[in-house]
């Protein structure tokens, strides 16, 4: 059986909605002094854009509609926006210290004569979305609903119209009726038919297409019986007390008539679809319904419009030949009892449309109008907002943290990863121990210290050879003496040799001392070396991890199962990496959810409680909140896992074992890099005294060469005025005869006498015989004390012997194995005679015989590479 085509698709006939109207009002100039006097003149001149927006959008307003709706929809959505910021900066009531000479007048929209006038903003906004509900009732009616698109965009504009009257219901409608200047239609009751009526009208452009489509009749009566309902509401609604004698009565009866006309088309839509299976009792049950439904709504057709009631007419003849068939059939074939209408279950429904959310469309959180005027309130709860959300920041952060903290500790107490590595052979040593040692062999290592021992012998060589010479240059020299003194007896007049050297000799010795001292010092390193060569040797493995045991197989085993349980502990330790890369994205996502959680927008257009926002605002944290729980939860159960495998995985492989090995092997490497950094440091120190006791040697043998020279020009010139007496060429007076003066060694006077300024020789002082025995005063050499050998007490384990108790010289720096050098004179000191020609320095005279080529050694750092500023670098 097939269907006739709708009886109410020809039914063009649906309600829209005219705007309230209201009177002109200027917001301009009462905002712009509010600003003036609250904040400053220059505020209100850089807000004077906003203003004029503002002025401008109330003055289109108030023209008369405009001939495109679209516009007209917009120009109402920004107004309304705009009025949110308005409100929450501006106070507008009649007190006298807000903006008291505002007052907004509106219309109401079905009874043009009455009016509504306060000085709130919550009429202006209550009236704006009664009137943005109306744009869309009227955008819906304005399309073409013969076509499927048509009847599509009808829809969504009665949606997008029973959203804005949903929205004044919740929002806008209460604050707008409190007073006594209020009208009717911005109601809730009002607000909440309009709703429904909206709702009803894009249901049936719904079922419009539905039967256009060729859809079932089940569907279809489904969809229809919802109209039917939506009327039925909206009807209802207008006949409450508040309403029934607000509107005008081709309404009520529009409505009343619509709800009967679905009721009916929704039984003859259902009843096809009884046909069909044959249950022709319930069939003739709801035809009958339906009929009954159309009789009993023509009693109130006073103002309905012909279309509906041609409708009515012609599905009404369509439920009665359809009952008259199903009874005739019942009748000859099926002689079912008929049920009574009333004990007959409700007719399903299902609603295809609800209202649009009109939050997000009005939503003037994201609107720069007015940005630069925070009120102390909104700046108030914006800081109690953000210690919220810091406290939710920093609860989860600390929960993350813990999270890893305990898996570090509980991988640590099994000894994991390290135990797989080793059975892989990828272990290392701990990172201090591992940088300890890759320090030692950067400096050298173990193997390295021969070469250093070898400094020290050199430089030890070098500087006993240098004494030598300098012990035969004053031996030379006194020889010297001694045989001119034997050829010329008493007429040899300056002081011996010895005399002179006495000091210098002194000093030479306790060098020699110390170079004996220091000596056995050097063979108590070499002894050392020799000794721990083998604990020390473990540093000179290349890797060092080669030195360390590894973690074998079980040689046999029962059940040959231990790689299945090194693969489960591999795959829980991943599944645990796994968890601790989602921690650390969780929490960089706390982060960035943060960063970008800026309600200030919110808090300034928002009219009700800053409670219910903060509520709504911080429950975008919790969905975070449950992913770290359920991280922590998984990770605490992994974990136990993962102990339950270890201990297997430890037993099998025998791990108490293989740790005792490994500690074992981690105590020698700290024991040889303690013994090395030990000898290291007793090396350096003998390099240093060497270098140090070098330079005071070499000064010495300065003084030496320059007091030996001067004796030798003495010498020469003593012979040739003794040989000038003998042959008589050089005659004077006894008075006059030459005296000499003998200095000291290292000493310098002027020579006096008479020498001819032409001489091209020096000129040369001669030493005076001192007055009494011995020096009145101590020679110049005699000022340089010569250091002690070593006093410091030797240090635990030290290879040097304690020094000579009783020696008169100042200790030298402690913990050094070595005695103290000779110490160089000041840089203020003159020497007996100046240096010679060819002189180069203080180190080595190059003309001299029996020189000795200056040492080519360097002093390597300390260890660790840290450059010691013990000595001076030549």
């Amino acid at each position: 059986m097939t269907s006739t085509p709708s009886s109410s698709a020809t039914t063009n006939v649906m309600l829209a909605i005219f705007e309230k109207k209201t009177t002109q009002i200027d917001l301009y100039r009462p905002l712009r002094n509010y600003i003036a006097f609250h904040y400053s003149e220059r505020e209100a001149q850089n807000l004077e854009d906003d203003l004029q927006t503002l002025k401008q959008l109330r003055s289109d307003l108030e023209r008369q509609p405009d001939p495109s709706l679209p516009a007209r929809r917009d120009l109402l959505q920004n107004y309304y926006k705009a009025l949110c910021l308005v409100e929450t900066r501006f106070p507008i009531s009649p007190d006298k210290d807000h903006i008291n000479s505002v007052t907004f007048v509106w219309h109401d929209a079905f009874k043009n004569k009455q009016k509504a006038s306060q000085q709130n903003i919550h009429l202006e906004k209550a009236a704006v979305l009664f009137n943005l509900g109306a744009v869309y009732s009227q955008i819906g009616l304005s399309y073409d609903r013969a076509t499927v698109d048509g009847r599509r965009l009808a829809s969504h504009a009665f949606i997008a119209a029973a959203g804005a009257f949903a929205f004044l219901r919740d929002n806008a409608a209460t604050k707008a009726s409190i007073g006594s200047s209020t009208t009717v239609d911005l109601s809730v009751e009002c607000a909440g038919m309009l709703e429904r009526l909206m709702l009803a009208q894009a249901q049936e452009s719904v079922f419009e297409n539905t039967i256009a489509k060729g859809s079932t009749p089940g569907v279809c009566a489904k969809i229809s019986r919802q109209v039917g309902l939506y009327y039925e509401e909206a009807l209802a609604a207008a006949n409450s007390p508040t309403l029934n004698q607000h509107f005008d009565k081709a309404w009520v009866s529009h409505m009343q008539l619509k709800a009967a006309l679905f009721f009916a088309e929704a039984c003859y839509r259902y009843g096809l679809e009884l046909h069909e299976k044959e249950e022709i009792a319930e069939e003739i049950a709801r035809l009958k319904s339906g009929i009954s439904a159309l009789a009993e709504s023509k009693k109130s057709t006073r103002g309905a419009a012909a279309q509906i009631l041609d409708a009515i007419s012609k599905l009404e003849a369509n439920l009665n030949r359809n009952l008259e068939r199903a009874m005739k059939e019942n009748d000859r074939v099926y002689l079912m009892r008929v049920p009574s209408p009333s004990s007959l279950p409700p007719l399903p429904a299902f609603a295809m449309v609800k209202p649009m959310a009109m939050s997000e469309v009005l939503d003037a959180s994201k609107e720069k109008m007015f940005a630069s005027l925070v009120p102390d309130s909104s700046a108030k709860a914006l800081s109690r907002y953000t210690e919220m959300v810091d406290d939710i920041i920093r609860t989860q952060a600390e929960k993350l943290q813990q999270a890893s903290e305990l898996t570090r500790v509980r991988l640590k107490e099994m000894d994991l990863p390290e135990s797989i590595l080793a059975l892989e052979g990828n272990f290392t040593l701990p990172t201090d121990l591992k940088e300890d040692v890759e320090a030692v062999q950067i400096s050298g290592g173990p193997a390295g210290l021969e070469a250093e021992l070898q400094q020290l012998r050199d430089l030890r060589r070098v500087n006993q050879e240098i004494l030598v010479h300098i012990d035969e240059l004053l031996q030379k020299e006194a020889r010297e003496d001694s045989q001119f003194r034997s050829q010329f007896g008493t007429r040899w007049t300056r002081p011996q040799s010895s005399t002179l050297t006495k000091n210098l000799q002194d000093r030479l010795s306790r060098f020699a001392a110390n170079l004996k001292q220091a000596s056995d010092s050097d063979a108590r390193i070499e002894r050392s070396v020799r000794e721990h060569s083998a604990l020390m040797s473990i540093l000179d493995r290349h890797p060092i991890e080669s030195a360390l045991p590894t973690l074998a197989r079980p040689i046999m085993s029962l059940d040959a199962n231990e790689d299945a349980i090194l693969g489960a502990l591999k795959q829980s330790l991943r599944q645990l990496e796994t968890l601790g890369a989602q921690r650390a994205g969780l929490e960089d996502m706390l982060k960035e959810m943060k960063r970008k959680d800026d309600i200030l927008p919110k808090l300034m257009t928002s009219t009700g409680s800053y409670e219910d926002l903060f509520r709504k605002e911080i429950s975008k944290y919790d969905l975070i909140s449950e992913d770290i729980g359920h991280n922590i939860e998984a990770q605490e159960q992994l974990l136990l896992q993962i102990q339950a495998q270890n201990d297997e995985f430890a037993a099998i492989f025998n791990l108490v074992d293989y740790k005792a090995s490994r500690e074992k092997c981690y105590k020698q490497i700290q024991a040889a890099i303690a013994k090395y950094r030990e000898i290291k440091d007793n090396i350096n120190e003998g390099l240093k005294f060497y270098v140090t006791l070098q330079d005071a040697i070499t000064n010495v043998k300065q003084q030496c060469s320059d007091f030996v020279m001067t004796r030798n020009i003495q010498c020469q010139e003593m012979i040739e005025d003794m040989h000038k007496q003998m042959a008589g060429l050089n005659f004077q007076d006894s008075k006059n005869s030459a005296a000499y003066n003998y200095p000291s060694a290292g000493s310098q006077s002027q020579r006096s006498g008479s020498q001819h300024q032409t001489d091209p020789r020096p000129q040369t002082p001669y030493y005076r015989p001192p007055e009494q025995p011995g020096y009145a005063q101590p020679p110049p050499y005699s000022t340089q004390q010569m250091p002690p050998p070593y006093h410091a007490p030797p240090q635990a384990g030290s290879p040097y012997p304690p020094p000579q108790a009783g020696s008169p010289y100042p200790p030298p720096q402690a913990g050094s194995p070595y005695p103290p050098p000779q110490q160089q004179p000041p840089a203020s000191h003159e020497y007996g005679q100046p240096a010679y020609p060819g002189w180069r320095g203080p180190y080595y005279n190059a003309q001299q015989s029996g020189s000795h080529p200056r040492p080519p050694y360097t002093i390597p750092p300390q260890y660790p590479p840290n450059q010691s500023g013990y000595y001076k670098p030549q």
